[in-house]
């Protein structure tokens, strides 16, 4: 199964179609044709040895075991990185071009900048679900500074003020488009038809993030507040909020909407989710649990937050959701190096994300091999014309000194911009790798 880059709430997943826009399924002839080649393209790529060779390291990794820190890309600015035509799309459908997108970048990412990824002789085909949410949607001011780029800065209309509001919390309702799954499915086997398998299944996985929708909602600062000045109300909200995912989880599991995430699918905003250790013993392919899966939570918003207040008004929630699952990745942006011991009461947790302000000696120190860091250094260097290859180097160098006593993972993302000059990801792709080979 190919990894997935977009990292959205429940509600807002479909990975079918992300945009929730394709109706149409057909492709034309001369379509066919360049999908077809283009996937001629990546199954060489798939059938190379070295592919094989990483899965096992994958493997190793996140069983504890003892290898070389693996380095992985995502979140590219992709708006950024052609190069001499490499990703201009050349079809015309929406299904077309959202195939043809998944194509280009994938040739393009192992050529250009390949680190440890794992390119297989697959194309997913995702159940097509919709979901209908929580009943609030984010009111925003937007702030951009590049007009093709989808990041972009936002201010918050506060929706929730008070209790009358909790209210406006709704449970969702998972819907399953047999039908729709099936017309996609069938196009796709016709498309790549002894090139690639076409491997349809359902969910892989989700983002438990509730804190990343009440923000939204709530404004950053108000919602902050509160925690002081009304906790009372903040629990109320969370109970809700936590309630509605976990009834949208349970319509997943029920309707048999789920989909292996042990394979070549990004785990929280880490690396690949590869282990033996999922699914469990009593596995049953035709009803696959979250008990088989992965799980993921974060609080981003929480990094100044104490581990105390941490665990009242996010961490005693998301364990509600990450005990439902095999195996737990937490944490994003957030610095966690002063928290590890909070989080020692997720069960089943093996990937702690360690942003990059995070104090590594700490974290090294603190987790002692006894979880997978997910480290992520800073993507601020691509920027500001302060591109440095020797520092970069250095940095790297320096801070696998400080984490040789652990198993680690090197994730590059949040990539927001390398100022239209993607060779610098490239080179920064090659000398991660050459630094982990060195940290052995």
């Amino acid at each position: 199964m190919e990894e997935l880059v977009f990292c959205y709430p429940l509600e807002k997943m479909n990975f079918s179609d992300p945009r929730g826009q394709i109706k149409d399924y057909a492709v034309t002839g001369d379509e066919k044709k360049t999908l077809r080649e283009l996937a001629e393209q990546k199954a060489d790529i798939a059938a190379l040895p070295v592919q094989k060779e990483k899965i096992k390291m994958w493997k190793k990794l996140n069983s504890l075991e003892r290898t070389r820190p693996l380095v992985w890309i995502n979140e590219i600015p992709w708006h950024e990185m052609d190069f001499e035509d490499e990703l201009k799309l050349t079809t015309g459908s929406p299904f077309a071009q959202f195939l043809e997108t998944r194509l280009r970048r994938s040739i393009y990412q192992w050529k250009h900048m390949r680190a440890d990824m794992i390119v297989e002789p697959t194309m997913p085909c995702y159940f097509k679900i919709s979901d209908s949410g929580f009943g609030i949607s984010e009111d925003v001011e937007i702030a951009t500074t590049d007009e093709d780029s989808d990041i972009y800065s936002r201010k918050f209309i506060r929706q929730i003020s008070d209790y009358e509001d909790i209210e406006k919390i709704k449970m969702p309702e998972v819907v399953f488009d047999e039908k729709a799954t099936e017309i996609k499915y069938q196009s796709m086997v016709d498309i790549f038809d002894g090139i690639l398998d076409v491997e349809k299944g359902g969910m892989p996985g989700f983002w438990f993030a509730p804190w990343d929708e009440l923000v939204r909602w709530w404004g950053v600062q108000d919602s902050m507040i509160d925690l002081m000045d009304r906790p009372e109300l903040v629990h109320r909200v969370l109970e809700r909020l936590t309630g509605a995912y976990l009834i949208g989880l349970d319509q997943y599991e029920k309707a048999n909407l789920l989909s292996l995430n042990n394979c070549n699918y990004r785990i929280g905003s880490g690396g690949p989710g590869y282990t033996d250790e999922l699914p469990v013993k009593d596995f049953d392919p035709d009803n696959i649990r979250t008990a088989d899966l992965w799980g993921c939570s974060t609080a981003q918003i929480f990094s100044c937050v104490s581990p105390q207040m941490h665990y009242e008004f996010a961490l005693q929630y998301e364990i509600r959701w990450m005990e439902r699952f095999g195996l737990n990745y937490y944490g994003c942006c957030e610095p966690l190096d002063r928290k590890i011991d909070v989080l020692g009461k997720i069960p089943n947790l093996r990937k702690i994300s360690m942003s990059p302000w995070v104090d590594l000696d700490r974290a090294s120190e603190k987790m002692a091999g006894d979880y997978v860091i997910s480290w992520k250094p800073k993507p601020g260097i691509f920027v500001g014309g302060s591109w440095d290859p020797e520092a970069v180097r250095t940095d790297l160098s320096q801070s696998l000194k400080k984490l040789r006593n652990n198993v680690v993972e090197i994730i590059m993302k949040d990539v927001s911009s390398v100022e239209y000059k993607p060779q610098h990801l490239w080179e920064w792709s090659q000398i991660a790798v050459e630094e982990a080979e060195k940290a052995v």
